[in-house]
């Protein structure tokens, strides 16, 4: 352990998210670069995991766990043709960057989108935007596929994602937001998903009460805003949506468009559950709940991708 140096927190974070001090670096670390490849023929770099996780588990930790890639602050980076194992927390920490075909195998989100915790987020302000995630492919059966938040209070925007499988997953795509974030997440389109054995397709709450310390501002509420999905077919689901906004702070233009959801034999009575929403469905399969009226047919494309392509898929 003493062979990893020591970096101060996140200045977004605040803290650590295993401790209240700083993290080990990384196994492959950098900041402000651009331009830069890791890639081998199909390679494996084994992160020997257990040490650390023995460790986190056992409270016996003064800092936050290494990862085993992490860029900050840097453009253009490539990361391919690698098998990531066994890592003592997160796999791969890239910021500001575009995720393309990827197959992960996790206990925990296959992909989480964040920008900062709490008052430091809001402080820091830099929020996660024009992310682009493409071909996923992912297992993970107690968390998401692609889970916003709950960090979120630097603000997520225009995050697109396309072609997503997820197999024995708890839940598709996952909004996680409290009182006290602050922030926003917005702008969200995602499209063509393949889901197979899941317990939720469509999860949002405003109830995620993890919290840095005890100095966030309960009245900094978060905007929940624009989130689209479309084309989506899934079968051997527990329950079609659980959508819990907040009270007061509803979670609005939600928009659901050509879904077909195959439940599962034992699933729930109420395939949808709805609180503090606001938006609309079209061609959407079990019924949705009364708080997203059905618009027919004629509202099949409401939910579409923005024309115009993001930078970074002009480069």
């Amino acid at each position: 352990m003493k062979e990893w140096p020591v970096l101060k927190p996140l200045p977004s974070y605040g803290r650590g998210r295993d401790a209240a001090g700083g993290r080990f670096t990384s196994l492959l670390y950098g900041t402000n670069l651009t331009d830069v490849i890791v890639t081998g023929a199909n390679g494996t770099i084994d992160g020997q995991g257990s040490f650390w996780w023995q460790k986190f588990h056992k409270g016996k930790l003064k800092y936050t766990r290494p990862y085993l890639i992490e860029f900050m602050y840097s453009d253009t980076i490539q990361i391919s043709n690698l098998t990531l194992l066994n890592s003592p927390s997160w796999n791969v920490h890239p910021v500001y960057s575009r995720i393309e075909d990827s197959y992960i195998v996790s206990g925990d989100d296959c992909i989480a989108v964040k920008s900062g915790w709490d008052e430091y987020g809001i402080s820091f302000g830099m929020p996660t935007k024009q992310l682009v995630i493409r071909r996923l492919t992912c297992i993970s059966p107690y968390s998401a596929a692609i889970a916003l938040g709950s960090e979120m209070s630097g603000g997520i925007q225009d995050v697109r994602a396309e072609d997503i499988t997820a197999v024995h997953t708890e839940s598709g795509v996952r909004i996680k937001t409290a009182r006290g974030r602050g922030g926003f997440v917005k702008d969200i389109f995602v499209r063509r998903m393949s889901l197979h054995t899941m317990k939720w397709v469509f999860w949002m709450t405003g109830n995620y009460k993890q919290h840095a310390d005890n100095h966030y501002d309960p009245n900094a509420l978060p905007l929940i805003q624009g989130i689209n999905y479309r084309d989506i077919v899934a079968n051997n689901v527990s329950m079609a949506a659980r959508l819990e906004g907040i009270e007061g702070d509803p979670f609005t233009q939600i928009c659901i468009a050509n879904v077909t959801i195959g439940m599962a034999a034992k699933a729930k009575k109420v395939p949808w559950t709805c609180t503090d929403v606001e938006g609309i469905t079209s061609g959407v399969s079990p019924r949705p709940c009364d708080l997203l009226p059905d618009q027919g047919q004629k509202k099949i494309t409401a939910c579409d991708f923005p024309a115009e392509p993001l930078s970074i898929d002009r480069v």
